[in-house]
């Protein structure tokens, strides 16, 4: 029999890792709910043509397309082979695949808003933690699989909800021991700016999607990128000059007005990127000419986390602003914004630089050893009125030797065992062990509760 696997880039998680996530997701959850998010969820797949031709070309290739219900039969594998082949080379008919597993949080949320936007209360503010599947290459801190949580709001153009994004960026990698993250900022608008100097709107994605790519490949990979995509030598000079504008968010913000501010939408960009600076007191907040964020929805202020120095990893969240999202399904004129945590990759960096909690690997407070036939019911009855008061516990499985009981409560991290023989069965009392400290105390059943609630 072949030895059990999983498929590449996906993960089991044990009670340890799950531990430590939720450590993470706890934390975030009770900040989007003091900043009044309310907790959404959506399918795991979508309709294709939700999906398809709203992340840029990159993206739909990365989509995990369902091949429609008969193709997977054994008994029609030459049909199967060919469905199969012709999904790859980009023929997308219903005949072949009609749905697909969720490419990310944001497309899906967009078409939420389009389907119930008559019944929303607007600004609506909603966070978001699922899992989603990318058909990428898994390497370290990238799988086909992992979770996404993002809050976003939508049906406001005010600023404001930018910053209050920063805000919660700060304050939930602030909590996390992270405050040494950077928050990267730049505009949308810049870069369209920038595009109409290179030859016009239509250069928009080529630029982002190269610019994007730079901490990757480097200054003279994107240029050979751009070469490739039509730009000519003075677009690709200007293009240059952009990206080495480097200072303080004041000077960068001055040098590209020089350099963009003949076009409207440039001042715009600028504009806000100044509001969004001189409101915000978060100090790591930094604006970064070369941030692009790839997707092709993105308007306005974009946002990235980088991680903090000495971590060789990728950003651990990112976002923006998205005017038009619901348009594409029909329904106009809803903006918004958002963000993203990379949840997945912010357990790496706590976990490499051992930022978790010591007692997160804690289940029961105590064991409840079992000694025997009375002395089981006993412990059951004990357990109950512990349990009724939310003090976590559980009784050994069986009756064996004390030695046994001790090296389980040790094995799985139990701080007090709790002892009932025959003696403390008579008397009504129980001995507690302290493991930890070696110490014992022997207590009525009727103030145990009190003794675990110290």
């Amino acid at each position: 029999m072949a030895k059990p696997t999983i498929p590449q880039g996906t993960r089991d998680f044990s009670s340890e890792v799950l531990r430590k996530r939720n450590f993470i997701l706890n934390i975030l959850k009770k900040i989007f709910e003091c900043y009044g998010f309310q907790p959404l969820e959506t399918p795991a797949m979508e309709n294709l043509d939700t999906l398809m031709g709203k992340y840029g070309e990159e993206g739909d290739r990365l989509i995990f397309k369902i091949l429609n219900n008969g193709l997977n039969d054994p008994k029609n594998a030459d049909k199967s082979r060919l469905a199969f082949d012709q999904v790859m080379d980009g023929k997308m008919s219903k005949d072949l695949t009609e749905r697909a597993l969720k490419y990310d949080l944001t497309i899906p949320f967009a078409r939420y808003v389009a389907m119930n936007h008559n019944l929303l209360a607007f600004p609506y503010k909603r966070y978001q933690i699922q899992p989603v599947w990318r058909a990428d290459r898994p390497q370290k801190s990238r799988y086909r699989e992992f979770t996404q949580c993002d809050a976003d709001v939508v049906g406001s153009k005010s600023l404001i909800n930018e910053l209050e994004l920063v805000n919660i960026y700060n304050e939930a990698f602030t909590q996390l021991s992270l405050p040494s993250v950077a928050i990267h900022i730049n505009s949308r608008k810049l870069l369209s700016a920038l595009a109409r100097r290179c030859g016009g709107d239509s250069k928009l994605s080529i630029i982002a999607i190269a610019i994007d790519k730079l901490d990757k490949i480097g200054l003279d990979n994107v240029i050979n990128e751009l070469k490739t995509g039509g730009l000519a030598n003075e677009q690709l000079d200007v293009i240059q000059q952009y990206l080495s504008i480097k200072g303080n968010n004041n000077e960068i913000l001055d040098a590209l007005e020089k350099l963009l501010g003949s076009d409207e939408v440039a001042i715009e960009g600028i504009k806000d990127l100044t509001y969004i600076i001189n409101r915000s007191a978060v100090h790591q907040l930094a604006v970064d000419p070369t941030l692009a964020r790839g997707l092709d929805y993105y308007t306005g202020a974009i946002f990235e986390i980088k991680p903090p120095p000495g971590i060789n990893m990728g950003s651990l969240g990112g976002g923006g602003r998205y005017d038009d999202l619901t348009g594409l399904f029909g329904v106009p004129n809803i903006p918004g914004v958002g963000i993203s945590f990379g949840i997945d990759r912010i357990y790496d960096v706590m976990e490499e630089l051992n930022l978790f909690p010591n007692d997160l690997q804690q289940g029961a407070s105590a064991l409840f050893f079992n000694l025997g036939e009375k002395e089981e019911v006993a412990a059951m009855a004990c357990m109950k009125v512990l349990r009724a008061q939310n003090i976590s516990c559980e009784i050994f499985h069986e009756s064996a030797k004390m030695d046994k009981q001790f090296k389980y409560a040790e094995k799985k991290n139990i701080p007090f065992v709790v002892i009932i023989g025959s003696r403390e069965l008579e008397l009504k009392q129980a001995v507690v062990k302290n493991l930890a400290q070696g110490k014992q105390d022997t207590l009525d059943w009727n103030d145990l509760p009190g003794y675990f609630s110290k």
